[in-house]
């Protein structure tokens, strides 16, 4: 069966697309104005597909990022396998629903055994490209009796492994271990890094250096660095983040609700880093869904396209300019080839009713179909 679509915004050109095959056929060039933009499926570079849809349960008793981990640590204590699949699987139909096409999952590793979630998610049967990224405590990871273990477990899995790194005791000699942990069994690396607004949060600027140290430009993503919005020293960090080949995870929902954070005070910070300044310095970008109704977030839906509509109103971006950031850069990020929508590629993509990239997030409810391998969903549904 034969699809014939246009025309259609596709990186900058209006073109009528035909598809057969499940394979994009043609992009014949047209005048007329676009009817719709179009993308391929995109990536989320940083989810937590263990923890979503906890928030009706888990409710934090504190505000900001440590009053979610106290709530989201009480709720997980009950977790089972039943509860941890029903919740994934829900997840990662959210995300097949909205379009995307891989997504990175991080998963909480709090003790030096392999945590239940993370064998579940391994599990998992899904239509996208689903990453496991390890999210150990950077105490356990870092030491020397349990540290290696892990991450010999993580990269038989073909895992990427990960900590969480905000103002630790010792995070220096800690982090080195890490690095050489990843060198050993040539694994990618993914950090939470400075996830708060206090100037002293630096510990990007040693994941920079330990990366230039050990050769491992394009191998470590980094998510969060909120601290980089507020450190008089900003200019400097980015530019030893470009120089070191680091790449940045933007999570505009998560850290736009927990940041700045207090009772019955309105929030006067947002909480992101620079995207601006970082793109310029040479750093490649991504913005990702996080959180999904869970502690740190309880709104929300895994959906990279919301994603980018939130970081272009709260980081002044024009939306055009940053798909990337959910889709070539991020799968670049994630050491995965770019899809690219070219005569001979799987007709995977997303439509979007709007003459260009600024009138179709103008309207969080314009139409939005899915095609995979040719065939047609709406957001959500079969067709």
């Amino acid at each position: 069966m034969s699809i014939e679509l246009g025309p259609v915004l596709i990186d900058g050109q209006t073109v009528a697309l035909s598809v057969a095959g499940g394979r994009i056929v043609a992009l014949t060039p047209t005048q007329a104005p676009a009817a719709a933009v179009a993308m391929p499926l995109s990536v989320d570079a940083h989810v937590h597909l263990d923890k979503c849809f906890t928030a009706h349960r888990a409710r934090a008793a504190k505000p900001g990022l440590f009053g979610a981990i106290e709530a989201m640590a009480a709720d997980k204590a009950a977790w089972s396998a039943d509860d941890l699949r029903a919740r994934i699987t829900r997840g990662l139909a959210d995300a097949v629903a909205n379009g995307v096409g891989v997504i990175r999952s991080h998963v909480d590793w709090t003790e030096p055994g392999v945590p239940l979630a993370w064998s579940v998610m391994g599990e998992a049967d899904t239509e996208v490209t689903l990453q496991r990224a390890a999210l150990v405590s950077l105490d356990i990871l870092g030491d020397p009796d349990h540290g290696p273990g892990i991450a010999a477990r993580v990269a038989a899995d073909g895992a990427v492994l990960g900590t969480f790194i905000y103002r630790h005791d010792n995070y220096a000699d800690h982090l080195g271990r890490v690095f050489r942990l990843a060198a050993d069994h040539g694994l990618r690396l993914d950090f939470h890094v400075d996830e708060g607004l206090d100037a002293d949060a630096v510990a990007i600027d040693e994941v920079a250096r330990l990366t230039r140290a050990h050769g491992m430009a394009g191998w470590v993503l980094c998510g969060h660095a909120c601290s980089l919005a507020i450190r008089a020293d900003a200019d400097r960090a980015i530019a030893q983040i470009a120089e070191a080949g680091l790449a940045l995870t933007i999570l505009p929902t998560t850290n736009l609700h927990l940041q700045d954070m207090a009772p019955g005070r309105s929030p006067r910070l947002r909480g992101l880093a620079p995207a601006q300044e970082l793109r310029a310095a040479g750093v490649t970008v991504l913005f990702g869904s996080d959180n999904v109704r869970d502690p740190f977030y309880p709104y929300g839906a895994h959906d990279p396209v919301e994603m980018l509509r939130l970081a272009c109103l709260t980081l002044h971006l024009s939306p055009g300019d940053w798909l990337g950031a959910i889709a070539g850069d991020a799968a670049h990020a994630l050491g995965l080839p770019p899809a690219r929508l070219t005569v001979g590629a799987p007709a995977d993509f997303i439509l979007i009713e709007g003459a260009d990239w600024t009138e179709a997030l103008s309207n969080p409810r314009a139409p939005r179909r899915i095609y995979r391998a040719g065939a047609a969903m709406t957001q959500g549904t079969a067709a």
